[in-house]
């Protein structure tokens, strides 16, 4: 079997794993927008993930983004910045990707606004959490949220679409469940608050990404799942 091959294969099966969780949460599949995680990939996979149908791509370092994309994909393809942002790259991601969902601090908050007012546009941003409290993980504290969600609300160029976490990385993917769960209720808490719709909930990785769905993701990141290992 062929690379390319291959790669069709995985994602059939992502794709029938995704609908059996959504329709097991008494939702629908294409409420799941799946993310192929194609950092550390090369653009010769990502045409052939995008080839078999994927649209929605996420990258970790903005120089990577930037060398692989240097020809831009089609017009109905999202990149989508997912790792963690240093402020002295604010302008280049700005220009280079479709969300930022790893905004967990006030200075990028500032940093990626005045980089959109600088291009003209509204940037979709996410406000990355670190639900479970991993020390070696990004992400702000769940009580620093609503802070950074007003924050950005008050930008003249960013809209936060909602918000990201990393869960733990367990044996067991329903150990995943109460970071999944945690993330959801903050959400939803915040909507309630500060009387703004956050639909996006990115959660849920390879290992984990059926419990993340069974909890409300709307954005799964996947990358072993669909190019194999790195």
């Amino acid at each position: 079997m062929s690379a390319v091959d291959t790669l069709a294969l995985r994602i059939a099966e992502v794709r029938a794993a995704v609908a059996r969780a959504a329709e097991a949460a008494g939702r629908t599949p294409e409420s799941v927008t799946i993310v192929a995680v194609s950092k550390t990939f090369p653009r010769s996979a990502v045409d052939a993930v995008y080839g078999s149908g994927l649209r929605v791509f996420g990258e970790s370092r903005v120089q990577e983004a930037r060398d692989k994309y240097e020809v831009p994909l089609p017009g109905d393809a999202a990149i989508r910045m997912i790792g963690q942002l240093q402020t002295n790259k604010a302008r280049q991601a700005v220009s280079l990707f479709s969300c930022i969902e790893s905004v967990d601090r006030p200075a990028l908050i500032a940093a990626l606004d005045r980089a959109a007012a600088g291009s003209d546009l509204i940037m979709p941003v996410l406000v990355q959490v670190n639900v479970a409290r991993e020390p070696q993980k990004s992400g702000c504290a769940p009580c620093d949220a609503e802070a950074l969600v007003r924050a950005i609300q008050h930008s003249a160029h960013l809209r936060c679409d909602g918000l990201m976490t990393i869960a733990p990385l367990v044996a067991d993917a329903s150990d995943a469940r109460p970071t999944f769960a945690g993330l959801r209720e903050l959400r939803d808490a915040l909507q309630q608050t500060l009387s703004i719709p956050l639909p996006v909930l990115s959660m849920g990785m390879s290992n984990d990404y059926g419990v993340a769905i069974a909890e409300g993701a709307t954005h799964i990141r996947l990358g072993r799942a669909i190019f194999g290992s790195r």
